[in-house]
């Protein structure tokens, strides 16, 4: 893929795919996901599907490491997109704030 494709957006079964792929087995990290994917769906990009798929490799109490900090990314996780997507996972952890 070049740099164009992997920066195409997400059509719609291949979001769907990506969301059924997502489904965790440990609640907090369905709250990280579902709130990730509520902010971001509408703009995820091939590169950054491939980068949450990545981190789905990833047992869930792993998962539940990085995304709360406990440790850092290791091994073929220490990419530029994994390390844009799991901030991104982060992120969505805050609640949004609406204005008054």
């Amino acid at each position: 893929m070049d740099a164009t494709t992997h920066e195409a957006l997400l059509d719609e079964r291949a979001l769907s795919k990506l969301r059924w792929r997502c489904r965790r087995g440990l609640l907090e990290n369905d709250l990280f996901i579902e709130r990730f994917f509520a902010r971001h769906e509408s703009g995820l990009t091939l590169r950054q599907a491939d980068a949450l798929e990545a981190l789905m490799d990833l047992s869930d109490n792993d998962l539940l490491d990085l995304l709360l900090g406990r440790k850092p990314p290791e091994g073929d996780l220490v990419r530029d997109d994994v390390t844009q997507v799991l901030g991104m996972l982060r992120a969505a952890r805050q609640p949004v704030l609406s204005q008054p």
